[in-house]
This record gives C-alpha cells, sequence and structure tokens, in this order.
C-alpha cells in the first residue's frame, strides 16, 4: 500500500512529512542539510545556477534552512526559503538571525504546490530532495515556472528510481526518506517540460546516494547505543522499521534501482505565465 493511500489525503502526508523532517530524529541521522552529497553538491547547483550579489532565489522546503544560509553566504545572493512546517520556518529565522543574515535570508511557511508568490518573483529556484515528496508533482512543477522570472534557472536535486521497488520501500517512512515516490529521470524531465521549463543538464549521482545511506545505516546503530546508554532519547523512533529500509535501499542502490540525479531546468524568455490565484 502506497503512503498517499495509507494516509488518505495529500494535506496529511504532507504534514506527516513535515512533523518527521523536524525532529530530533531525522536530524540527528540526516544531519543538518538533510539530503545526498551535504553542500558540497548545494553549491554545484548554485554554480550552475551563476547566482551572484544581485540573485533572487527560492529554496523550496527548505527545510532547517542550512543550503539557504550557505547560498547567501557563497555567492552573496538574497535568498526566500519555504517550509510546510511552521516550526522549522521558525528555527530558520532563528538561525539567519544568529549568523548575522537576517538581511538577506528569510524563511516563511508555504505548499510548494500553492507558491506564496507573484509571478516571475525569482531569478533562481532550488529544490534538493523534496520534489519526490510532494503529491501533486505537476502542480509543484507548474508553480515553480510561474514565480520563476522569463530567463531565470531552476536547480534540481532528487533521487530516481528503475523498475518497482520492494514493498517496505513504499510506506510511509520511505516516502518521507525520499524513495517510495521517486521517479524515473525521465519523468523528472518531462514534468519539468511540461510545466514550461527547459532541461539543459542533467548529471547522475548515485554515488552520492549510496554513501549517504551507508552513513545513515551508521548513525542509526550509534543512535541505539546512545539510546540503550541512556544518553540521549528519541520517542516514537521505529528502529527496526528505519534499518530495513535502509537495508532495502542499499540492495536497491547496489542493483541500479535507485540513484540521484541533478537537473538545470530554464524558463524561457516567451511564453505565457500561470496565475496561482493567491
Amino acid at each position: 500500500m502506497t503512503a498517499l493511500a495509507q494516509l488518505g489525503d495529500a494535506n496529511d502526508l504532507k504534514a506527516c512529512c513535515a512533523a518527521v523532517y523536524e525532529s530530533d530524529w531525522a536530524r540527528l541521522l540526516l544531519g543538518p542539510s538533510l539530503h545526498p552529497g551535504g553542500l558540497s553538491l548545494t553549491r554545484q547547483l548554485g554554480e550552475l545556477l551563476d547566482l551572484g550579489p544581485t540573485s533572487r532565489v527560492l529554496d523550496v522546503a527548505a527545510g532547517s534552512g542550512a543550503s539557504a544560509r550557505f547560498l547567501a553566504e557563497t555567492f552573496g545572493c538574497r535568498v526566500v526559503g519555504l517550509d510546510y512546517s511552521d516550526q522549522a520556518v521558525e528555527q530558520a529565522n532563528a538561525a539567519s538571525a544568529a549568523d548575522g543574515l537576517a538581511n538577506r535570508v528569510r524563511f516563511r511557511q508555504g505548499d510548494a504546490e500553492r507558491l506564496p508568490f507573484d509571478d516571475a518573483s525569482f531569478d533562481a529556484i532550488l529544490c534538493e530532495c523534496a520534489f519526490c515528496t510532494f503529491p501533486d508533482k505537476p502542480t509543484a512543477a507548474a508553480e515553480m515556472a510561474r514565480v520563476l522570472r522569463p530567463g531565470g534557472r531552476l536547480g534540481l536535486s532528487d533521487l530516481t528510481r528503475a523498475g518497482s521497488l520492494p514493498p517496505e520501500l513504499e510506506g510511509i517512512l520511505a516516502w518521507v526518506a525520499c524513495i517510495a515516490d521517486a521517479r524515473p529521470l525521465d519523468d523528472y524531465i518531462t514534468l519539468l517540460t511540461e510545466a514550461g521549463l527547459m532541461v539543459d543538464r542533467v548529471q547522475k549521482r548515485d554515488q552520492v546516494l549510496g554513501q549517504t545511506v551507508n552513513a545513515l545505516r551508521g548513525r542509526l546503530l550509534g543512535a541505539e547505543m546512545l539510546i540503550k546508554l541512556g544518553q540521549i532519547e528519541l520517542p516514537g523512533a521505529d528502529f527496526e522499521q528505519a534499518k530495513g529500509i535502509a537495508r532495502s535501499a542499499t540492495t536497491a542502490i547496489s542493483q541500479g534501482q535507485l540513484g540521484y540525479a541533478l537537473l538545470w531546468a530554464k524558463r524561457p524568455l516567451a511564453g505565457p505565465s500561470r496565475s496561482s490565484g493567491v
């Protein structure tokens, strides 16, 4: 049974994802950047987005805000981070203030499928390892195209899949982990193209996914040990399910069923823009 079928409602699924990502459990296992390749891949996305001091950037599903702050510090750009979780937004804004970046980086709550911004508001958009968790991907892609200025660019990184996956990689926790609804690379290209964007560059980075899953398995063992020693508490953490997903993901990666890719797309200089009504 798919994650959406288990919860029965797309908004419930979004809320579930937000709750997991804002938890101490997720931060312990995934680290501050919450995506494969960490800030090294964020830098590469930023470089190919040609970011600079005059760039206005949107980070969709910004989470803790680590990538948004990194982009501002590295490229001097202004960044707006959007996340579904109120708690994540509050903590990210506090971190920006603590880092002296509040004048260049701010965060607000919102839904990727209904972006609360005017048409053509941004020079560049970043979406890291989150697009595959959006229940309505065509609408999310259309919304990103709408708020991107003509000639602006989108940088997207996400899990890819080839063929069917085992049942343990289809449930809610696997969806939150960006696995259950990962799509073939060609599907991402089609979704962006149908939204009115031109995909002009793709890089496969399957190795970073394997490294991330191996690191996660090590952190799971370490967290279990710390809990047994009474040094940390993680109420509600399901270690057996998480370890099962990590084992299955490792097998799927080794068999070429799961991978990771970076995509860059551009909004054409001419063409109609879509209105969201917000």
